[in-house]
């Protein structure tokens, strides 16, 4: 199961309480004086992969380490429309608190998680990894990859220094030449210590100079079906292969089917929709 460090958890939930509650909840506050005994349960209001939990109770705990909490989905698990997830049991004013910060990574990263899990569905039975990239919320870059891991996908780069990566931007520095690609894959190999190093080709030609720089991954730009194809046998298995840019659920399983080994979706961070979930929450009865 992926995990994500307590810290980075801990930080998450520190800003957005500190984003959300501000100088506190006034209308709660005005409202009940004293604590009122409640229990809330938060519903998946569609079928999805649960993402987020741990941030989602750890939101509850902040605010309020005297709630009682049950969770009945875990982070990675599926939830049907419906089902509760999570039970919190407490002073109704701190789950007030708590609600809309909760419900934020619970929605955000569950949509991430579970639009994940439908790509890598749709290329079952492929030799191929389902990819994120590094367009994510800024701030929020290790809570989306972990949910991208929680919906069965693989990591790209999470930073610049963990990975070389030749883009067109880098080219357009270099000195004009036709031989863009193999001059700048030949700079990186003297300095790259070992490190992969990946090449992104938005034609054939590029595709030929970095094969004859001996790239280890080719990434194909926004190339159609038939480009890559074609780059595929020219390519012919001496390099590892990427596709990226225009990826969707409906043109997927094609690509996987021409041989590639990698397949990089923006769209999994940046434009994965959140998925519903709603708290309900209850007044108990004040014991004798």
């Amino acid at each position: 199961m992926a995990t994500l460090p307590a810290a980075e958890i801990r930080r998450a939930v520190r800003l957005g309480l500190e984003e959300d509650l501000g100088q506190g909840d006034v209308t709660t506050q005005m409202l009940f004086p004293t604590p009122i005994p409640a229990q809330a349960i938060i519903i998946a209001q569609k079928p999805l992969v649960v993402a987020g939990m741990s941030a989602a109770v750890q939101t509850f705990l902040t605010i309020d380490s005297s709630l009682r909490i049950t969770v009945e989905r875990r982070d990675g698990e599926q939830a049907k429309a419906g089902e509760t997830v999570l039970r919190v049991t407490g002073d109704g004013r701190s789950i007030l608190q708590a609600e809309r910060v909760a419900l934020n990574f619970l929605q955000h990263l569950s949509g991430i998680a579970t639009l994940t899990r439908k790509f890598c569905q749709t290329v079952r039975g492929y030799q191929v990894q389902i990819m994120d990239t590094r367009k994510t919320i800024p701030g929020w870059r290790a809570l989306q990859k972990w949910a991208v891991r929680l919906g069965g996908g693989t990591n790209h780069r999470m930073s610049l220094n963990d990975g070389i990566l030749i883009k067109d931007n880098h080219l357009a520095l270099l000195r004009p030449t036709r031989q863009a690609v193999r001059v700048a894959c030949r700079l990186a190999a003297k300095r790259s210590q070992g490190i992969p190093i990946i090449v992104e080709a938005e034609s054939l030609s590029q595709v030929q100079q970095a094969l004859a720089a001996k790239a280890d991954i080719i990434l194909l730009d926004n190339m159609s079906l038939s480009q890559v194809r074609q780059a595929m046998r020219l390519i012919k298995g001496r390099a590892l292969v990427e596709v990226s840019g225009g990826i969707t659920l409906q043109n997927i399983r094609p690509m996987a089917a021409a041989g590639v080994n990698r397949i990089s979706i923006g769209a999994l961070t940046h434009s994965a929709p959140a998925v519903p979930f709603s708290l309900i929450l209850k007044r108990l009865g004040r014991r004798s």
